[in-house]
């Protein structure tokens, strides 16, 4: 059984690592990502994560494994910004308030498909405008939902969390072990 990674992210394929797992193939979907008029946060992140695995092509000796993170503020979607005034402006609304950040996974064998949301709150301190500035300044707000990853520089922004911080990363491993077993692959030494 081959295991494929439906995604082009460097920290999901960090996460996998730390179950053991190396994927055989990397294969990052091309979908629409735009959220639905006045879809919520929930909702859209697992339609996202089970659009991607379902366009994922693969084998009969394949398992696939997708996911979708997003940062949400009330029933604000966050997603990447665009660009550097769109990360100050997301950061900017999450600045000493707490958010929700949810991580769908979805794990596809053969027709059948298997998913998981988590979602963890995360408070992210009060900036002060030579914190944001250098942020910003750093470029690492580029490609991450909500313009911040708390695995890097942003950690510092981030006193309280309460849920998943693998999740928050990017890819919930406790439950991606449980789907990844659910679907026949082995997944050693992982809590089923």
């Amino acid at each position: 059984m081959r295991l494929v990674l439906g995604s082009g992210s460097p920290r999901r394929l960090e996460l996998l690592a730390q179950l053991g797992l190396v994927p055989d193939d990397v294969r990052a979907p091309d979908i629409n990502e735009n959220p639905l008029k006045s879809e919520l946060p929930r909702p859209y992140c697992a339609r996202m994560a089970r659009e991607k695995v379902e366009a994922v092509e693969a084998g009969v000796d394949e398992v696939v494994l997708c996911a979708d993170t997003t940062v949400a503020l009330g029933r604000r979607i966050l997603g990447k910004p665009r660009d550097a005034g769109e990360a100050a402006e997301f950061l900017m609304m999450l600045s000493g308030r707490r958010h929700r950040v949810i991580t769908a996974i979805a794990v596809k064998s053969g027709d059948q498909i298997w998913e998981r949301d988590v979602v963890s709150a995360v408070k992210m301190k009060r900036l002060s405008d030579v914190e944001l500035n250098s942020y910003l300044h750093s470029e690492d707000w580029q490609g991450k939902a909500g313009g911040y990853a708390i695995q890097g520089p942003a950690g510092a922004f981030i006193p309280w969390i309460s849920g998943s911080y693998s999740a928050i990363m990017g890819l919930p491993l406790a439950e991606t072990a449980q789907l990844l077993s659910a679907a026949g692959y082995p997944v050693h030494g992982a809590l089923s």
